[in-house]
């Protein structure tokens, strides 16, 4: 009768076991944003490792990959999203599955938030200039500068309201000046010249004179734009034609979190923290990993500098005034 019993119970083992395989996806969908890049056979390392093939499914910008994600909640079209940033992280924590990655312990802790999800880069959306326009004047040195009629007609700025990096300037004046005085920071801003475009494509190549535009010389862009400049000139050079205003930035912080529970989705997110996937990401999505020990690229060392204390706030803040503050905006913008 023992060995019955026994016999019983490991079959139970046994079909446990086998359910727990077949239920483990073979491949998985990484739900991510229109700016998603990797070397070419980054992502097959991850198969060869485990066996997991790995399928990338562009989702828009970073905001509509969200609200793509929360419409989809009930039945989700991946098994992991990465891409979302701190300034719309709220809108989708209730989508994730908590998970602690053992590779957290490699990440610079001021960039982890909450146990849904794991941070994979930052980036600071900065000032940036075009070195030869300030031959006779000193570039500015802050949000204060702007202001003054040296820099008048100099500024392109992004819409806040369509535009990540829009919407983390808008942050930034914020945390600066405060509820009772950023208003009139940006009627002041705007009072002198500044130019707002709908996007960063369209400050950046067709406003910014730095990036081969017309008519204004500083643009809110990323710190790691000045090294993107030297690797995609025209003509090789070692020299950056732009710079970055380490005052006033704010810091976006990127996150990947699990849509559908599953090892699989488990392994996918070490992986996303592995040393190799965090050292490729620079040179093709040109954020900074979020892990400590990982080697940056010789034009990112060369060519920009990290904030040393960049303006950050943290996502509840943003969650429960984000409509509001850009509704003023807008006003203040188009009255």
């Amino acid at each position: 009768m023992k060995l019955f019993a026994t016999v019983i119970v490991a079959s139970f083992v046994l079909a446990a076991c086998s359910t727990t395989t077949t239920d483990e996806p073979a491949e998985l969908v990484l739900l991510t944003h229109d700016s998603f890049a990797l070397s070419e056979g980054t992502l097959d390392a991850f198969t060869v490792e485990t066996g997991i093939k790995v399928t990338v499914l562009e989702g828009g910008d970073g905001g509509s990959l969200v609200t793509q994600a929360v419409l989809s909640k009930d039945n989700p079209t991946g098994d992991v999203l990465y891409g979302v940033d701190n300034t719309l992280l709220t809108r989708a924590l209730d989508l994730f599955v908590p998970y602690e990655s053992p590779a957290l312990s490699n990440v610079d802790p001021s960039l982890v938030t909450d146990a849904r999800v794991t941070p994979i880069d930052f980036g600071d959306v900065c000032l940036n200039y075009e070195k030869s326009a300030f031959s006779e004047v000193a570039p500015p040195a802050g949000l204060d500068d702007l202001l003054q009629p040296a820099y008048a007609n100099m500024l392109v700025v992004e819409n806040p309201a369509t535009s990540s990096p829009g919407l983390a300037f808008l942050l930034a004046t914020i945390v600066e000046y405060g509820e009772d005085g950023w208003q009139d920071y940006w009627t002041d801003l705007l009072a002198n010249g500044t130019v707002i475009a709908p996007d960063w494509e369209t400050a950046y190549y067709t406003n910014f004179t730095g990036g081969g535009g017309t008519g204004s010389p500083i643009v809110v862009s990323y710190a790691s734009s000045p090294p993107a400049g030297v690797i995609f000139a025209e003509e090789p050079t070692d020299e950056a034609l732009t710079a970055t205003v380490t005052n006033g930035c704010f810091r976006q912080v990127e996150y990947a979190g699990i849509l559908k529970d599953s090892e699989a989705a488990r392994k996918l997110v070490d992986f996303m923290l592995s040393k190799d996937f965090q050292e490729d990401i620079p040179l093709n999505m040109f954020v900074f990993p979020a892990r400590t020990d990982a080697a940056l690229p010789t034009e990112f060392v060369d060519y920009t500098e990290i904030p040393s204390n960049p303006l950050t706030m943290d996502p509840e803040t943003i969650d429960a005034n984000r409509d509001r503050w850009i509704d003023e905006w807008t006003q203040i913008a188009a009255p």
